[in-house]
This record gives structure tokens, sequence and C-alpha cells, in this order.
């Protein structure tokens, strides 16, 4: 004997947005993440900390 189950809930479906896209503040139209790091003394130790972050791995 088989018993009908209700059917799986199913997650909605993207909607489509069709706002203008350049009302919307986008974040390069922010100062935020354009290379400045949040805290720090501005010490040696920071500049070390932040030349060893950046330099490319064939520079050892």
């Amino acid at each position: 004997m088989t018993t009908a189950s209700a059917p799986e809930p199913r997650e909605p479906k993207a909607a489509l947005i069709f706002d203008d896209p350049l009302d919307q503040q986008s974040s390069d139209d922010t100062d935020r993440g354009w290379g400045e790091r949040p805290g720090g003394t501005g010490g040696g130790a920071d500049d070390l900390k932040r030349f060893l972050d950046e330099k490319p791995p064939h520079h050892l």
C-alpha cells in the first residue's frame, strides 16, 4: 500500500529585478577596500606585516 506524501517544499526562484543599477551605491563608490588597514599603530611591525602579506610568491 502506498501513501501519497506531501510534496517537498521548494526554494523560491530568484526574482529578476529591473531597477536601475546606477541608482545604487557600489563598493567602488566608497573609500573602504582601497588598501586601508584597520587598526595598527603605523610602526615598523605593521610595515613588515604589510610587506610580507603583499609580497609576490616568487620573492623569497
